[in-house]
């Protein structure tokens, strides 16, 4: 499943932000300084970065002039009632940011926290609706932009971020707003960096951002409609499949909290909340987390939690790792007692959200007596050690269980090894089944063909849940890059088109991702060559040897060339971090154009290999495998630097007709053989009948003339 890599946040400027011109002329020498496994790197999944914009002519237009699907009624009712709040007394505001986001910056979250797509008809899972008194705009990026043209009313302005000439959420606000201005936000939707970040843009045009602590607007207009917060019960995760107990985890955090000067650390992240704790829960659509902070200090932790989700087993569990419960919304009060205490507080303001933030430095100005020496609210360096405050210091740095949970252990990957050979024999049990109904001539629809693949994957021992919406897509369908068919709407399989299936599973022990793009047909020349090219560049990908402490950005390229030897490209990151029985979307890792991530790629971590190209109204072709990064035996090594390369998760035939075996060499002929003997070596011995001989005729090898 394809992400932008570094996403920038749209409220910030698109142009080169200062803090990142170094990276324009870096060397690896700069990277080589790093001979051990760092502990910490700037993971930032919502910071701004050098963003490098689409060289196109496309620019901002009304969504009015695009053909609508929607009658758009109810979002102008929404409008209407959202902006009668904007008067209301203690609320005072000529503008409201509405984010993706839920209080932990994820990015699938509960149903009763989409809040954005409630107010803007918009359901892709990145985007930022703004609203003032007469206009509303959604930003959203390259992978939504044909999404967002279907889904948004007439009433709104489709911003399609990254295009040149589109304004940023602040660069439009200082434009359509009088100066002196109030733009409101809920502090607790936005990461402490992103809200600072947006309070000095909008301070140009002498703007005032307002924070409403204890009002959302979407949720009172929502009202007794908006659904109930999740309460299903959580569970362990067992330690053979973690690797590692919950004691020695925390024993590690917390060496890196006495290494830092810190007495205690903030963990808001979902998914480093369910690691460290070795908790799995079902929250969150997708994703095994559940919602909770997790305070840990030198001598104790409190887990900020909804207690019903909480059963007899797991408070076995949090009492045997030394963990104290507390209510989930009791998580501000706690930080104020901390600021009294002087505890000098860890804080990932790329992260954390800005409500706990700011609570924290104005309950520690208020306990110190400081309110003389206030902050200006300036954004921290990541890298910077720590903020003063009167004397009272927290500490500001990228979370330490980022990198951690990241680098894979042995008992991680072998999870994520197992549950990838079960995904395959799903997958091909799957591929047999719809080949031979679209060769009979039944007529699917996309959805009926993702409910099939849903079957076969509950037939597999360990399985959980899918890990993202299925991406089930005939024809054009394939280039809305994020497409979910809906039963209403979606369209029947049509066996003279490109059909692309992006789709994954959570397992008790791993989580899997995969994309192939097949033709049920004969496919033309134009599709056969775009697809050859982006199977050019996943091979590319595939066999990259790097030096240590190599940004995965440097390996970016290698995955675009061969599209870009004739003019084309793709909108998303090439390679995303996937979690082990956690989130399929994790950092601080990725293979992205959007060269601000300069975290390296380090033995253990999985990314995922996903090319791709799209023609609008046309077609799409994706090819994703998921990797992890394994050490490579060179016979040299240069600088004394060792050298990394990546061994495959993923195990599903490639289909051959698509290839134009004229424009591979050789080498990548032979590769595709070798990836199809494997293919055939681990996953048949789990399959029989027809399944079998499926894989053995879909494996066999290729031969150029």
């Amino acid at each position: 499943m394809v992400t932008m890599g570094l996403l920038p946040s749209p409220l910030m400027s698109t142009h080169t932000h200062p803090r990142y011109l170094h990276l324009l002329s870096f060397s690896f020498p700069v990277l080589q300084k790093f001979k051990s496994r760092p502990k910490l790197f700037n993971k930032s999944p919502n910071a701004p970065i050098l963003t490098v914009q689409n060289c196109t002519s496309i620019t901002a237009k009304p969504s009015s002039e695009i053909k609508r699907h929607s009658s758009g009624s109810q979002p102008d009712e929404k409008l209407r009632k959202l902006r009668d709040l904007f008067s209301i007394p203690g609320v005072n505001i000529d503008a409201y940011i509405i984010p993706s986001q839920d209080a932990h910056q994820s990015e699938f979250i509960a149903e009763c926290y989409m809040r954005r797509a409630y107010i803007s008809g918009f359901t892709g899972s990145a985007g930022t609706a703004v609203v003032t008194k007469d206009k509303a705009a959604l930003w959203t990026d390259g992978r939504y932009f044909l999404q967002a043209e279907k889904e948004l009313s007439s009433s709104w302005i489709l911003m399609r971020s990254g295009n040149l000439g589109v304004p940023t959420t602040s660069e439009w606000l200082n434009d359509v707003l009088t100066a002196g201005s109030r733009v409101g936000i809920d502090p607790f939707l936005f990461s402490s960096d992103a809200a600072e970040e947006l309070k000095e843009a909008i301070a140009k045009k002498n703007h005032e951002l307002v924070y409403l602590y204890d009002l959302n607007l979407v949720d009172e207009i929502w009202g007794e409609s908006r659904p109930k917060p999740p309460n299903k019960p959580i569970r362990m995760h067992d330690l053979k499949y973690a690797g590692l107990d919950v004691g020695s985890k925390l024993s590690l955090l917390r060496s890196e909290l006495v290494d830092a000067g810190s007495s205690a650390i903030v963990i808001s992240m979902l998914d480093e909340v369910a690691w460290l704790l070795n908790l799995r829960g079902s929250d969150v659509p997708h994703s095994p987390v559940m919602y909770a902070y997790l305070i840990v200090e030198i001598d104790r932790a409190k887990l900020f939690i909804d207690n019903s989700k909480v059963t007899p087993d797991v408070m076995n569990h949090l009492k045997n790792a030394g963990i104290e419960l507390r209510p989930y919304d009791s998580i501000l009060s706690e930080i104020e007692s901390l600021a009294a205490q002087d505890t000098h507080l860890w804080l990932d303001t790329s992260s954390v959200n800005a409500a706990i933030v700011n609570t924290y430095k104005s309950s520690s100005e208020r306990f110190t007596g400081s309110h003389g020496n206030k902050t200006k609210g300036k954004s921290k360096m990541h890298d910077s050690s720590n903020y003063q405050s009167g004397g009272h210091s927290g500490v500001y740095k990228s979370s330490p269980i980022s990198v951690a949970k990241a680098v894979k252990n042995h008992a991680e990957l072998e999870g994520m090894r197992n549950s990838h050979l079960r995904d395959a024999a799903a997958l091909t049990q799957f591929w047999v089944w719809l080949e031979d109904e679209i060769h009979k001539d039944v007529k699917l629809t996309e959805v009926e063909v993702s409910d099939k693949l849903l079957e076969f994957r509950l037939k597999q021992a360990g399985f959980i849940d899918t890990s993202f919406d299925t991406i089930s897509a005939t024809g054009a369908n394939g280039a809305i890059i994020h497409y979910k068919p809906e039963t209403e709407s979606c369209a029947v399989v049509d066996s003279k088109k490109l059909f692309l299936l992006d789709s994954g599973a959570q397992y008790v022990d791993g989580t899997t991702d995969i994309t192939r793009t097949v033709h049920f047909g004969v496919p033309n020349a134009r599709q056969k060559e775009c697809f050859t090219r982006v199977l050019q560049g996943h091979i590319a990908l595939d066999q990259a040897v790097f030096p240590e402490c190599t940004p995965g950005f440097v390996l970016d390229a290698f995955a675009r060339s061969f599209l870009w030897k004739i003019g084309l490209d793709y909108r998303h990151g090439t390679g995303h971090g996937v979690g082990a029985a956690l989130n399929v979307h994790e950092g601080p890792q990725s293979i992205s154009y959007r060269y601000g991530n300069m975290t390296p790629l380090l033995k253990g971590m999985i990314v995922s290999n996903e090319p791709g190209y799209y023609e609008d109204h046309a077609f799409g072709i994706r090819i994703e495998n998921l990797l992890y990064v394994k050490e490579v035996d060179t016979p040299n090594r240069f600088g004394g630097v060792g050298y990394l390369g990546f061994e495959k998760l993923t195990f599903v035939p490639i289909q051959s007709k698509l290839i134009d075996l004229s424009l591979l060499s050789t080498a990548e002929v032979d590769w595709l053989n070798e990836y199809h003997l494997q293919v055939w070596e681990k996953v048949s011995p789990l399959l029989d009948g027809s399944a079998r001989h499926w894989l053995w005729n879909n494996t066999r090898p290729l031969v150029k003339l």
